[in-house]
């Protein structure tokens, strides 16, 4: 199953948070933010059931006067 991560650096860690569930990890570099974040998400279903279908968001700016 494809799910949609949003990654952003907090330094010093990447942070990946899964956009369809509220699951969230981190790591030293975007690759190791998310391998952890499949690990948790793969952790996290193990209580939850796999959804028969997962909407993925729209991705897009907003731009607000600076």
């Amino acid at each position: 199953m494809r799910f949609t991560a949003a990654v952003t650096h907090e330094p010093p860690w990447y942070v990946a948070r899964c956009l369809e569930v509220e699951v969230t990890s981190q790591g030293e570099n975007v690759e190791g933010a998310l391998n952890n974040l499949r690990e948790a998400l793969e952790l996290y279903f193990e209580d939850q059931p796999l959804p028969d279908h997962i909407d993925t968001p729209i991705i897009a700016p907003v731009d607000i006067p600076a």
